[in-house]
């Protein structure tokens, strides 16, 4: 144990996130004692969403630390959906011993944890002898930095987590890894491919992903667009990488840009579910550029007419260099039209937030909350939910990068308290989790760990009773709850006193706002209970076409 935090340091590893037991208890006392600090959680998916929230924000893997067994398969959901989502992280679980796995012979904890894990990860590794462990790290280092970025496995058998070694033998071991994430350079044909469609276009548009906020190259991606004057539109995660109120930005024209823009350049995104794959409303003339760094991504969806395969830095640094020579023949109505549309669009949405609704509203709860978030730009959101996501993603402006953190690719739910923690330990900004009721109920007992650790993390729960809304009606007229139903009536700001944090209830915008004002300013672990209408918020957000229509009226 004491080689493995040796190597995690020597690699620059300096938090690890992770819930203890049998056989890793005593790795979390070495860790601290070698300058490691421990975020100990109550429950392993969030220290795991903890973990992969804190490799997106600092570009070096988040490290989760797990028993074996089913504290391995908590965990592994979390390094599953930072593979998904291309975080860098490393899962390090203890695992029982080899011989009996692989007869069967009802070990302890007796999972084949390494092949469970190695078609889900980007990659996985097993250890069995202390002197393999600092290559074993290097390793895991290596593939979950370089490349396409994601969740690596790392399997510690006990027999090797209890070995004895000779210090200075094992000192002798440890090295860093030199260039663990080397640039991958564009060919010169792909940029001047890229740069002729693009300079083609009449109506063209920058779509921006959270690969694009994940480069740290904001700069570079300011001086494209502001150089080009094409209007750009962020993808969730990257809203901020471009201030969402830029006279550039087409937030509130995606429509237009999907159906009308006849050359796209794709920065860090992909054309999956979130884009409706490239089809549905875009226009079927339209081509893409596309900047990613793995090859395999183009022409999944929609043929890339213009495929530029290099890390976003070095592709973005091969298109500025030829800028000055190029010959835009974009439309200069493209630009005004989307800014005239943007206006009257951005008004009448205000239009929505305007009306101070008791009981409240989703829309007149984020009235109060814009204005506070707005007023402290620095401040990180976490933001998970079905309404609650869907209609705080529209309402708050972004006006920094990597300020906004959700439940990204897969749209899961659950990781509100671990996003939360991981972002508070990576940057030590303020947080703010804006949690649908349903939502924290996947990781609410986490909060305990955010008072554990007097972290500036406000969690702000809207609560509306119900998964979508409170008024669910159950078919059967049984009397059990509708299966979308929850409390309206919960108090969850109880929740926080049982921990010791400042705590709220409020029942109206102007107290939701003056809470969350004081509770920013006091950087301390604070808990807002929102109360909602039960009537407020609709099935599946905006994605309702996703849930096939009920066949009630079935008969046999």
């Amino acid at each position: 144990m004491y080689i493995l935090a040796r190597a995690l340091k020597n690699v620059g590893i300096d938090v690890m996130y992770g819930l203890v037991g049998i056989p890793v208890t005593e790795m979390a006392y070495i860790a601290q004692a070698q300058g490691i600090r421990f975020i100990s959680f109550r429950h392993e998916q969030q220290a795991g969403m903890a973990a992969a929230t804190h490799g997106f924000l600092t570009k070096t893997p988040g490290v989760l630390l797990t028993v074996s067994s089913l504290g391995f398969i908590n965990g592994l959901t979390a390094t599953v959906n930072a593979t998904v989502n291309c975080y860098p992280m490393i899962q390090i679980s203890g695992s029982s011993q080899r011989e009996t796995i692989d007869l069967e012979q009802g070990a302890y904890e007796g999972l084949d944890q390494l092949n469970v894990a190695k078609g889900l990860v980007k990659a996985a590794y097993r250890v069995n002898r202390p002197e393999d462990i600092p290559t074993a790290v290097a390793r895991a280092y290596r593939a979950a930095v370089s490349g396409r970025p994601g969740g690596v496995y790392l399997d510690v058998t006990t027999a090797c987590l209890g070995a004895v070694m000779n210090h200075d033998d094992a000192e002798k071991l440890l090295f860093k890894p030199v260039d663990p994430c080397p640039a991958v350079q564009p060919s010169a044909e792909s940029v001047d491919r890229a740069l002729q469609l693009l300079a083609s276009a009449r109506q063209p548009a920058i779509l921006l992903g959270k690969g694009a906020a994940y480069a740290q190259v904001d700069d570079k991606i300011k001086q494209l667009v502001e150089t080009t004057g094409i209007p750009f539109y962020p993808m969730s995660m990257a809203k901020g990488l471009m201030p969402d109120n830029h006279p550039l930005s087409a937030i509130s024209a995606r429509s237009t840009i999907m159906e009308k823009a006849d050359v796209v350049m794709l920065i860090g995104a992909r054309l999956n579910w979130l884009l409706s794959r490239g089809h549905g409303k875009w226009n079927p003339q339209g081509q893409f550029i596309q900047l990613d760094i793995d090859p395999g991504e183009f022409d999944c969806n929609r043929p890339i007419a213009a495929p530029v395969v290099g890390d976003i830095e070095s592709s973005l640094d091969a298109i500025l260099a030829k800028l000055p020579g190029l010959k835009l023949n974009m439309d200069p109505a493209w630009v005004k039209g989307i800014q005239d549309e943007s206006k009257v669009k951005n008004a009448k949405f205000l239009e929505r937030l305007a009306p101070q609704t008791v009981p409240m509203t989703h829309w007149s709860a984020l009235s109060a909350v814009k204005k506070v978030l707005e007023a402290n730009p620095d401040t990180i959101l976490v933001n998970e939910g079905a309404n609650t996501l869907d209609d705080t993603r529209d309402s708050v402006d972004m006006f920094l990068p990597r300020h906004r953190i959700d439940c990204a690719t897969w749209a899961i739910m659950g990781m509100g308290m671990g996003s939360a923690i991981g972002a508070a330990v990576a940057t030590g900004k303020s947080v703010v989790a804006v949690e649908g009721d349903s939502a924290f109920g996947f990781s609410g007992m986490d909060f305990s760990t955010i008072c554990r650790f007097n972290l500036p993390v406000t969690v702000v729960i809207f609560n509306n009773g119900g998964i979508y809304n409170g008024i669910g009606e159950n078919l059967s007229k049984d009397g059990d709850p509708a299966p979308t139903t929850l409390d309206v009536k919960a108090r969850y700001d109880k929740l926080g006193d049982a921990f010791g944090a400042q705590t709220y209830y409020v029942t109206t915008p102007a107290q939701l706002g003056s809470a969350l004002a004081e509770a920013v300013a006091s950087k301390k672990p604070c808990l807002i209970d929102v109360q909602l209408a039960a009537d407020s918020g609709k099935e599946s957000g905006h994605i309702g076409y996703l849930n096939p229509a009920p066949l009630i009226d079935i008969v046999v």
